[in-house]
């Protein structure tokens, strides 16, 4: 890719902070080069917990000042039921997407890890891979799952095939980023030695950079790439 490219990204994530443990890094890079960076949250993120609806104001103000942070477009928030989409029906969730795929007409778009632990997780997967099904005049270059500390590595062979990377991306320059939107989200961090703590997220960042050669990176399996 081109230092400037002024593409259409989408990222789909369950819900709030997802898409900063996630892909953090990688939106922050997008937004520096000239990308439009769109981020839409599945599900609420707030009322699986006790006092959850007074939560959910707050977790989508984290998810609004994340997104100045890594400087992407506002947020959009389906509100779908926290760790519940598995009694939702598959059509509804892929509906909702397919509006915003139509709308926007992403070129690259990043989601979750199909095999992950949380079952929302699992099923946003499933849900962007159905909505973008491959379309003649289709406007899409990649699609591509990140891990979610907390979640993928928590998963077993049971649940699904495990997070194998096959792509990397140096983090290094805006790793102070992604942290500082990670602490916009500071009542969804846990001290360390938790997997979603500031201290395990950049161990993870150092470990993939040093997987590829690089001081910092994300990790994330190619799902589909197109050349024209």
């Amino acid at each position: 890719m081109s230092d400037k490219t002024g593409n259409v990204v989408l990222v789909v994530a369950a819900h709030p902070d997802d898409e900063v443990l996630g892909c953090g890094g990688a939106i922050a890079r997008h937004a520096d080069r000239g990308d439009a960076v769109e981020t839409v949250f599945v599900a609420d993120g707030a009322t699986a917990r006790p006092g959850g609806g007074a939560r959910l104001d707050h977790r989508k103000a984290a998810a609004r000042r994340a997104a100045e942070i890594l400087k992407t477009r506002a947020p959009r928030f389906l509100d779908f039921p926290d760790n519940r989409l598995d009694g939702v029906p598959l059509l509804e969730v892929t509906q909702a997407l397919e509006k915003i795929v139509a709308e926007i007409s992403p070129a690259v778009v990043y989601t979750h890890h199909g095999g992950d632990l949380n079952v929302d997780h699992r099923i946003v997967h499933q849900a962007v891979i159905t909505a973008l099904r491959p379309m003649p005049n289709s406007k899409l270059r990649g699609i591509f799952s990140f891990e979610t500390p907390s979640s993928t590595e928590w998963a077993t062979a049971a649940i699904g095939v495990g997070f194998r990377p096959d792509r990397f991306v140096d983090i290094s320059s805006v790793m102070d980023r992604k942290i500082g939107a990670l602490e916009a989200y500071s009542e969804e961090m846990r001290p360390f030695p938790h997997a979603r703590s500031l201290e395990a997220v950049r161990a993870l960042a150092r470990w993939r950079g040093a997987s590829a050669g690089l001081e910092a990176a994300e990790a994330f399996v190619t799902l589909r790439w197109i050349e024209r």
